[in-house]
């Protein structure tokens, strides 16, 4: 076989799988993405987020648009108020997604547990870090002096707001 059918069938196979990747993501309940382009920007604060790509927030719209943030906080953000960020007026959140801090595995935002107030920042400061398991929220909380850990439905649109004020980009 010439050199060149070679390479267009492995194009074609390397394109398959990354479309059954995808379509196995939405089967699941889970955005698809867990890495970005290198010029895609957080839908709140429009920073770079694939340079962080252990923050990277991720959720999907019920239209369908799906959305990276930098970290929790501007993912917070943008799901307590989404038409402020462009969302479309009739769109509404159904899906969530963060990194486990310690295994930077998918979880589902909504049964993540969050240690704030620790001596770890995320690329605009302060940060809510997701953990999976409440042991391993604790265990960080531990090492990292976290003043307290958060299940979602816990964190207010006010705490995010006080953590967003005044935070630069680092």
């Amino acid at each position: 076989m010439n050199k060149n059918l070679c390479n267009i069938l492995l194009l074609a196979l390397v394109g398959i799988a990354v479309a059954a990747n995808g379509m196995a993501a939405s089967m699941t309940g889970q955005p698809a993405a867990t890495t970005v382009e290198k010029d895609t920007r957080c839908a709140v604060c429009g920073m770079f987020v694939a340079k962080y790509p252990n923050w990277l927030a991720t959720l999907t719209m019920s239209d369908g648009a799906v959305k990276h943030f930098d970290g929790v906080k501007d993912m917070m953000a943008f799901s307590f108020a989404p038409q402020k960020y462009g969302a479309a007026s009739a769109a509404t959140v159904t899906e969530m997604q963060v990194k486990d801090y310690y295994t930077l595995k998918p979880v589902d935002a909504r049964k993540a547990f969050y240690v704030v107030g620790s001596d770890v920042t995320g690329p605009m400061g302060h940060e809510f870090i997701p953990f999976t398991t409440r042991e391993a929220a604790d265990s960080f909380s531990q090492d990292h002096h976290g003043q307290s850990i958060l299940t979602f439905d816990a964190i207010t649109s006010k705490q995010v707001k006080s953590m967003r004020s005044g935070q630069r980009m680092k």
